[in-house]
């Protein structure tokens, strides 16, 4: 038997005419309404929407699919209000989407105590912004604004990307040669230094050695982990450098289980930016969820 929900996204569509509206009309992911939509057209066996960009235009199919079980669904949504209780609501689900480090630094404390269901994405932020725009991400963290006009930023904190080391690492040689001002005696240092990066981004290294260097590391990492988190934990166990925000690492650093090499003669900084569309069903939720990211950020720079 085909699945009540298929027929329920169906109409959504029908009635928003993007996917984008039916996933916020019936508080689901978009990518979720168009798996409906895509098990609904294979169980009839025909296309019942024309994609226009990004509107839906009903065949011919699909507008008498649409009369023939729009007026069943309506009395079958009365009867859903008429046996809910009234005191009952929907729970939203808020998508969002950042960095994995800054989900473990700031979010992941709270999450279990939030009062509606969240997703969080991973992803690179040009990709991010996409969704944000299509309406498959309600808020997002990042570093850079895009351009879409859907889409506002604001600005609440910023990350200084520094060079840290391993806790056994011998800051004397390297302060010495960073006394020198030497540009080239300080790179042939550090590029015979061992050195962490991550599977998917090496965008921090590579601005770090632009901004000082004039030009990108002509080398690569001796040891690719997973993630930030996973560099700072490496070294804690004693040697290796590399290049990361300091917010990920100020306790470390503080607590003297890294050490600060560099800030660099130039420093990099970035803004921090949440990032959401100019019209959403779920700003308190989205307001609440900016509350805990500025308390957690407060709460490191005050340390």
């Amino acid at each position: 038997m085909v699945n009540l929900e298929w027929y329920r996204t169906f109409k959504a569509i029908y009635k928003a005419g993007t996917l984008t509206g039916a996933a916020e009309h019936l508080f689901i992911s978009q990518p979720g309404v168009s798996l409906h939509l895509g098990s609904l057209e294979a169980y009839v066996g025909y296309k019942l929407f024309d994609r226009t960009g990004r509107k839906m235009i009903p065949t011919e199919r699909g507008k008498i699919l649409f009369n023939a079980v729009s007026e069943p669904l309506t009395k079958l949504e009365e009867v859903e209000k008429n046996f809910q209780k009234s005191t009952e609501k929907h729970t939203p689900t808020i998508s969002v989407g950042m960095c994995f480090e800054t989900f473990q630094t700031t979010l992941e404390q709270y999450v279990s105590s939030l009062p509606f269901n969240l997703i969080i994405s991973f992803g690179d932020y040009p990709e991010m912004l996409d969704q944000l725009d299509k309406g498959i991400l309600d808020l997002i963290i990042t570093p850079k604004k895009g351009v879409s006009p859907n889409i506002e930023h604001e600005a609440f904190s910023s990350e200084q990307i520094i060079l840290v080391g391993g806790k056994e690492v011998e800051t004397d040689r390297i302060k010495k040669i960073l006394n020198t001002k030497d540009k080239r005696q300080i790179e042939e240092w550090l590029k015979q230094q061992k050195w962490y990066g991550t599977t998917g981004d090496m965008e921090h290294l590579f601005q770090f050695w632009i901004l000082n260097f004039g030009h990108k590391p002509n080398f690569r990492p001796n040891y690719i982990v997973p993630n930030l988190n996973s560099i700072i934990r490496c070294l804690k166990g004693g040697t290796g450098l590399a290049v990361i925000p300091n917010f990920l690492c100020k306790n470390e650093i503080e607590n003297g289980q890294i050490k600060l090499i560099w800030e660099g003669d130039k420093k990099l900084e970035n803004t921090l930016y949440f990032g959401c569309r100019k019209k959403t069903n779920h700003q308190a939720e989205i307001d609440h969820l900016k509350s805990l990211f500025r308390k957690v950020m407060a709460g490191i720079e005050a340390v």
